[in-house]
């Protein structure tokens, strides 16, 4: 397996090769085996193989900070259950990722499924960081109702200003967005992520001119939909008294979100530009190409969304009178199996019904070509 030749542009299918990388290609034949063993062998693929898979651990080994804090419930608590469906999210986008790199080359076929796995799960972690921001970020997210003209209650029940535990506002703190927020937040961010597998999928059969353009700029609609609490919280005051440990925790957010924001903008750039390669075709064939870069900026990207949920989490740790549901109740209800883990595994089977129709139409164009190709091989 590890004396199978890799070949130039020309000596594989035209289905198969990337704008301005010329060498390093594996012909799509390959066992399972020989694709296992091509991530330790210098491949066009390698480097987008290991820079997705090895940030898992990174990430996983950022994530289990919040355990350890002080305050928090056990990692079993429904408190958690947003963050573990945010983690799993996540870890199934890098993993299909970094998967899809190292198994495309089995055959057409696979390849075209590997992809939409990729795409399919791009939306799943849109929707798993959706329902991170609503249960930390949104803006009532473990906050005491609010009653009256214009003071808040605490847990004992008493009024007014002095409360540390009230957000400094009126009934109207959360305006016309209430209704937004509350019932259309997280299916609006399903409808998108649907939507997106459908665009990123027919971009695999149809669209080709401007694909990488496409797959793109299609993923800043999920963003701008799921970064709604996040703007709403950039624009309005603080629901925590200036002087607390929540409002110093929180305050890191907008450092966060923008250099998120930084991160995403440098990686589409890479993704549609395909610079370093089109200034110097064959020289980053292996090392060194844009999608090695985009997939570094991507996970940077993700790496300070999870530091920004985190600095949320930690705010509601700290605030002053909080206990966590149910013990005070809030406005906001608290996250149960259901509408979080629920609301995944429904995403899920639309996603893969989606991705079923796709590979089905993907064995009907490819087939008679991949059986071109064996007979190819055994002559």
């Amino acid at each position: 397996m590890w004396s199978v030749p890799l070949l130039r542009h020309t000596d594989v299918p035209p289905r198969v090769t990337e704008n301005f990388i010329l060498t390093g290609y594996r012909f799509p034949n390959y066992s399972l085996r020989q694709c296992l063993a091509s991530a330790f062998r210098p491949t066009n693929e390698t480097g987008n193989f290991w820079t997705h898979f090895l940030p898992i651990f990174v990430f996983a080994f950022h994530f289990r900070e919040v355990f350890g804090w002080e305050g928090a419930p056990a990692p079993s608590d429904p408190f958690f259950y947003p963050l573990w469906n945010y983690l799993l999210g996540v870890c199934l986008l890098l993993l299909a990722s970094s998967l899809a790199h190292l198994l495309n080359s089995m055959s057409l076929i696979v390849r075209e499924v590997c992809f939409f796995v990729d795409y399919g799960t791009i939306s799943a972690y849109t929707v798993g960081s959706s329902l991170a921001y609503y249960y930390y970020i949104h803006p009532r997210a473990g906050l005491p109702p609010l009653v009256g003209g214009g003071g808040a209650t605490n847990a004992s029940g008493s009024s007014g200003e002095a409360d540390m535990g009230s957000p400094p506002a009126s009934p109207s703190w959360l305006p016309e967005f209430q209704v937004f927020f509350d019932s259309y937040y997280i299916p609006s961010s399903c409808l998108v992520a649907i939507v997106c597998v459908l665009a990123c999928c027919n971009t695999r059969q149809r669209w080709r001119t401007y694909r990488y353009a496409i797959r793109t700029l299609v993923f800043l609609l999920p963003f701008c939909v799921s970064s709604t609490p996040i703007f709403y919280r950039l624009l309005s005051p603080s629901p925590y008294p200036s002087a607390s440990s929540s409002s110093a925790a929180a305050a890191t957010t907008a450092h966060y979100f923008y250099r998120h924001c930084a991160w995403l903008v440098v990686s589409a750039l890479f993704n549609i530009s395909k610079v370093p390669e089109r200034l110097c075709p064959g020289a980053f064939d292996i090392w060194g190409h844009s999608h090695q870069w985009f997939h570094c900026c991507t996970f940077l990207s993700i790496l300070d969304e999870l530091h920004m949920i985190k600095a949320e989490v930690r705010a509601l740790f700290l605030h002053p009178t909080l206990v966590l549901p149910p013990a005070v109740p809030t406005r906001l209800p608290g996250p149960e199996l259901l509408t979080t883990y629920g609301v995944m595994v429904l995403l899920q089977v639309c996603i893969a019904s989606i991705i079923a129709w796709f590979s089905w139409g993907a064995y009907h164009i490819y087939a008679p070509q991949q059986k071109q190709l064996k007979q190819l091989k055994q002559h």
